[in-house]
């Protein structure tokens, strides 16, 4: 199996566990927007353990995942074909959950999904 396509479904798994299936395609095509944009770095690998990026490699459940679910398999295709249900967010967060970062409060937001809001 391709290495970035693992690496994108894991990290879909490790954020969406839970949500539904859009949401996983809308976080797979969160990662795939920011390999398009030129503000973030060049690889799939790289903008998943950019440094204060995503909460699963920072408090390391990102490499405890050893099993990752079909669906997020089927996600991550979608969103490298260019499956974009948010129409080109660069940052998700689940209000719920984020208490410390302001500024990701800041941005515009774009679509809702489950209990993440995507923005730019």
């Amino acid at each position: 199996m391709d290495n970035d396509l693992y690496q994108l479904a894991r990290i879909i798994h490790a954020e969406a566990e839970g949500e539904p299936f859009l949401g996983k395609v809308a976080v797979g095509a969160v990662i795939i927007n920011r390999l398009k944009d030129p503000g973030f770095p060049n690889t799939i690998k790289e903008i998943i353990f950019q440094p204060r990026q995503f909460s699963p490699v920072e408090d390391g459940r990102l490499e405890n995942i050893k099993i990752i679910g079909h669906d997020s398999f089927e996600a991550a295709k979608l969103a490298v074909s260019g499956e974009d249900p948010t129409g080109g967010a660069l940052f998700f967060y689940n209000p719920k959950k984020v208490s410390q970062n302001n500024w990701i409060r800041t941005r515009q937001i774009v679509y809702l999904i489950g209990d993440h809001v995507f923005c730019i």
